[in-house]
């Protein structure tokens, strides 16, 4: 009979090796949950999809659970390093790899890429054909501009003329509905705010303001193809572009979350305009406050950059005085050399994050991206007006 105390002391001791302490398929800390039939130790998050794989793997807890001394071994000979070098071995470089805070979607299909469907073993390269091919078709449901309603367009994602298009009519000599170059392209998931658990955010550069597509499809493994075929042809993109630089400079440049999305109020340039609410999104990566009218708006209604200290921008928590108009009082003072931004967040929660959010892209230096504005000075000054003659926004780093 196996003693079940030492095989979770071997169990616990297995979990803190320098392989296995994350779990092998998100890089979650001190995963509690382990396959048997694959050895290897994952996180509670992980440990579900695998419990709908039963055929593939068996999940247990290594602190709860009772573990035969077979099993036990077989974790000792095994591992997360052991399957990575199994599973993992042909995973293209631009296929995005998930991480804990994920959605739920992505994590799954590279659990099912890797284990059920076996796409990074170098036995079963041509399913990777479809995202890796330069060229993509299909139909996603597409929210409609001018209201709320989800649509279904058909897509043509193609590596030949770098572009992404969408058709509303069947009838695709009509042309298409847009042409997006996928120089200016972003995808991210944003299933909480699409509402649905596949919901895809791809944003672009048109005529120089900042467009919003909503799609999703009702398939996981549907929806992620298309985002890591987008993924591969903006990778292909980029090492056209910088033929000089190596796949670990381009790859954070493929794909971009943003740092902080939410509500705040803001006035006008003078400060003696009425507060109104907003959603705001700050983008790291190209240095950008975007603000929104509702989180489903498909087009920005202005932008601000946000350089470094050195070049004149500051953020600090303000109780601004004399101001009208705002509900929140919460407030949030971003300097540039142009113009002080004031905006009041509704919780001081929300209000010490956003601040945290400025600090650190200020305290980032900037890359010589960063100054490819057609008009940096003109940009800084004209922001945050709600007009129809938007401001310049800075070229996207590319």
């Amino acid at each position: 009979m196996a003693d079940r105390d030492r095989n979770k002391k071997v169990l616990l001791d297995l979990a803190k090796q320098r392989d296995n302490c994350c779990c092998a398929d998100c890089g979650a800390p001190d995963p509690d949950w382990a396959s048997y039939k694959l050895g290897i130790f994952v996180c509670l998050n992980c440990s579900g999809t695998h419990r709908n794989l039963p055929a593939i793997s068996r999940i247990k807890s290594i602190r709860l659970d009772y573990w035969d001394d077979d099993l036990v071994e077989f974790m000792k000979t095994n591992g997360n390093a052991a399957a990575k070098t199994v599973y993992e071995r042909a995973v293209p470089v631009f296929y995005y790899r998930p991480q804990q805070q994920d959605c739920v979607v992505l994590r799954e299909q590279w659990i099912r890429a890797k284990y059920e469907r076996r796409e990074f073993t170098g036995e079963n390269n041509h399913l990777q054909d479809v995202y890796c091919s330069g060229f993509y078709e299909g139909t996603l449901w597409k929210k409609g501009r001018d209201n709320k309603q989800f649509m279904k367009r058909r897509f043509i994602l193609s590596e030949k003329d770098f572009t992404l298009k969408y058709f509303t009519k069947d009838d695709e000599s009509k042309g298409p509905k847009a042409v997006i170059a996928i120089k200016d392209l972003n995808a991210i998931f944003q299933p909480e705010k699409i509402g649905h658990l596949h919901g895809l955010q791809i944003t672009y550069l048109q005529e120089e303001h900042t467009r919003n597509l909503f799609v999703y499809h009702d398939s996981g493994q549907e929806i992620v193809t298309w985002f890591n075929a987008i993924r591969a042809v903006r990778f292909s993109y980029l090492k056209t572009a910088f033929p000089t630089a190596d796949d670990n400079e381009l790859l954070p440049w493929i794909t971009r979350s943003y740092l902080k999305e939410g509500y705040m109020e803001k006035t006008g340039p003078m400060q003696r305009e009425p507060f109104k609410k907003r959603w705001f999104i700050l983008n790291s990566k190209d240095r950008k406050l975007l603000y929104f009218k509702t989180p489903l708006d498909a087009v920005e209604l202005g932008a601000v950059f946000i350089g470094t200290e050195s070049h004149g921008y500051s953020v600090r928590e303000s109780q601004p005085k004399g101001t009208r108009g705002n509900k929140w009082k919460c407030g949030v003072t971003v300097e540039t050399p142009d113009r002080q931004f004031v905006f009041m967040c509704e919780q001081e929660l929300e209000q010490k994050e956003w601040v945290e959010a400025f600090r650190q892209v200020i305290s980032r230096p900037m890359i010589p991206q960063d100054y490819n504005s057609k008009n940096t000075s003109a940009c800084i000054k004209a922001l945050f007006y709600e007009t129809k003659h938007c401001p310049l926004l800075l070229d996207p780093p590319m």
